[in-house]
Parts: structure tokens; sequence; C-alpha cells
């Protein structure tokens, strides 16, 4: 059986995290990017999913040592990239660009009070909208009527709501983007073959990688089952049959993989 390449068609990006922390901060990218694109559009019904986002992001970034951490791996950046000065194959205005972002994002979360959106638990009417907005219906407007006349209000008028009481969430958001954005940049994408549909690689010892991302073509139309710890990577290919369900696929297919240390 020949195998199937990635040369041609539109490639699908799937990333598996192999600890907690780059758990966390995938998820929070993932609101993040969904609350951008709900704010911009205009629909009511869209502002709802919105604020309900800015909810689900207070949730997450609740964990107590959240920001410590992401202030911690800002630190231990900074220190590395400061380790490139003087490096003849390093550029130094890249370098300079690249620290500035780090700094930047860095002195943004360590001014902000408490934890992300700690502001927002201050609002009594935005605290009454979280409360309900879990319960199946429960944002109805004879339950939340204050709420439901927000909703009639002109998109212009409740997309500067959202942008303010987001505001609180910024500087999460930006030392996220820059986290993840230094950890991608760190690992170098090679083909690898799906023997059967199925691939395995031990992980060198002494190196600790902290996410796995793999490029699958789309046409193939193949979902990846990874799991992954400090010493081995496995990754099975699924196919899903008429009812969804996912069965192993059996071909030889090759991929982009890459780990990020």
């Amino acid at each position: 059986m020949s195998p199937r390449g990635v040369e041609s068609a539109t490639l699908i990006l799937y990333e598996y995290p192999f600890n907690e922390s780059i758990r966390t901060m995938l998820r929070l990218e993932h609101l993040f990017d969904r609350l951008g694109q709900l704010v911009e559009r205009d629909a009511p019904v869209d502002h709802h999913f919105a604020l309900a986002t800015i909810f689900e992001i207070m949730d997450v970034a609740s964990r107590a040592d959240l920001k410590s951490d992401l202030l911690k791996d800002l630190e231990r950046q900074r220190a590395l990239l400061n380790g490139y000065r003087g490096n003849p194959s390093i550029s130094e205005s890249a370098l300079e660009q690249v620290l500035a972002r780090v700094d930047h994002a860095f002195h943004g979360l360590n001014q902000l009070p408490g934890k992300a959106g700690a502001v927002l638990t201050g609002n009594e009417w935005l605290m009454s909208i979280r409360s309900r907005i879990s319960i199946p219906g429960g944002t109805c407007e004879f339950d939340l009527p204050g709420y439901y006349a927000w909703q009639k209000h002109e998109a212009q008028r409740r997309r500067a709501d959202l942008l303010h009481w987001a505001g609180s969430l910024m500087p999460l958001a930006e030392a996220l983007s820059v986290l993840l954005g230094l950890l991608r940049d760190s690992g170098v994408p090679h083909k690898v073959m799906a023997s059967g549909g199925q691939f395995q690689q031990s992980l060198p010892q002494g190196r600790s990688y902290h996410l796995l991302r793999m490029r699958l073509p789309e046409s193939l139309d193949l979902v990846p089952e990874i799991s992954g710890h400090r010493l081995m990577v496995s990754i099975r290919l699924m196919r899903q049959d008429a009812e969804g369900r996912l069965k192993p696929s059996g071909e030889d297919t090759s991929f982009e993989l890459t780990l990020c240390a």
C-alpha cells in the first residue's frame, strides 16, 4: 500500500500538551480566540456568547498559581533570550524585538491586581448574569430583564461594553500569546510515517518537551488520537464511520510532526 502524503491539500493543525500548565494555556488561548471572533459580530446572540466566554476565561484563570506561573515562565524566557546576546548567528534587532514583547507582557501581567478578571467580580450586574448563564434557559427576559434590555442596545454600544469588561483580561491574553509563540517557534517540523495508521516515537532523555504539533491533510479525512508523556509519544490515525464513531484507519500515512521544548 502506498503512503498518503502531505504535499498538496490544506493541512489541519492538531496540538497536544504534555503537561497541565500547557493544557491550561491552550484552553485559555482557545477561549480568547473565540472571544475575539464573537465580539466583532453584531448579533445579540453572538454578544451573549461573548459574555459567556469572558466568564469561562475567568473560571479557567481562577487557578491560584496561574498568574505567578506565567510570570515565572516569562522571566525564564527573558533570561534565556538574554543569553543569546552577542551570538553572531542571532540577529540583534530581532532579539531585541522579542525581548521587548516579553518585557511588555511581564509588566502588564505583573501590574494586574489579583487574578485575571478579578475586577469584574465587583460588578453585581455581571455576576448576576454569571450565576445564571450556565443554567439552561437561565438568562430569559423574565429572569434577567436588565440583561434582556442590554441585548436590545445597538451593536456598537454592546461591543464597547464587552471590550471594556474584557480589558482586564488582556494582560493575560498577551502573556499567553508571547509564551505559546516562543514555545511553538522552538520546534522544527519534519515528516514522519504512520505505518498502518500508527506512529510511536521515544523522546530523548534529558530534554523536556511541552507541546506536540502535527499537521494532517484535510483531504485524508483522518482524526488523530494522541497520547504522550516525557518518554514517548504515540499517535493513532482514525477515520469516522457514517455514525461518527472513530475506527483505526490502517493506512500508511505521512504527516508533519513538531516537538516543542
